[in-house]
């Protein structure tokens, strides 16, 4: 299956450049976000796929392999967008309201993300799977909600918060068209 393909190769990804960060004495952890210099805007991708230690990059790894998992099936280009999406609008939010003289980096917000945008893609395509999916995705994820909330100065809730709202939106944005009903067919008026 291609997204079980794309989602152990990103977080194979994760591992090898946390492998490299550590080898390197943390050299890339400076391709975190640093709030409100223009200069760190260039930093909001790569932050997405970096990670402050092992521990960090183990925490974010099984919720995004699943989450991503789950979201890819729908299609690779839309769950890409997604992605993008996500990784823009964490990233944004982050530079825009951390605290100053911090750097902020990992996939949690992308982890925010996909819940969100699972979440509530099921209400936004009408799609009763969907919504189904999004309730169990709620059930087994829905306690990391409360890494929204500031209660730990050492974790980015705003990456946290930011990924989320990155994830609803682009379940609004990149929603399914809706299905027109064709329109029944009649019969050619009989000429006599």
């Amino acid at each position: 299956m291609t997204a079980g393909k794309v989602m152990v190769a990103w977080v194979a990804l994760l591992w090898i450049l946390e492998g490299v960060d550590t080898a390197t004495n943390h050299a890339l952890d400076t391709y975190g976000i640093t709030p409100r210099r223009f200069t760190e805007l260039r930093d909001i991708v790569p932050a997405a796929f970096l990670h402050g230690s092992w521990d960090h990059v183990a925490s974010n790894s099984v919720p995004l392999l699943v989450l991503g998992f789950i979201a890819a099936l729908a299609g690779i280009r839309r769950f890409a967008a997604v992605v993008a999406t996500v990784i823009v609008v964490s990233g944004l939010g982050v530079w825009l309201t951390a605290p100053p003289n911090t750097v902020t980096l990992g996939a949690s917000g992308v982890v925010f993300g996909l819940f969100g945008y699972l979440l509530v893609r099921g209400f936004v395509d009408r799609r009763p799977l969907d919504i189904v999916v999004g309730v169990i995705v709620a059930a087994i994820y829905g306690s990391i909600l409360w890494g929204v909330l500031p209660t730990d100065s050492g974790i980015s809730w705003q990456g946290h918060l930011f990924g989320l709202i990155g994830g609803v939106l682009a379940a609004f944005v990149f929603r399914r068209p809706r299905e027109i009903p064709a329109a029944p067919r009649t019969a050619p008026p009989y000429i006599t």
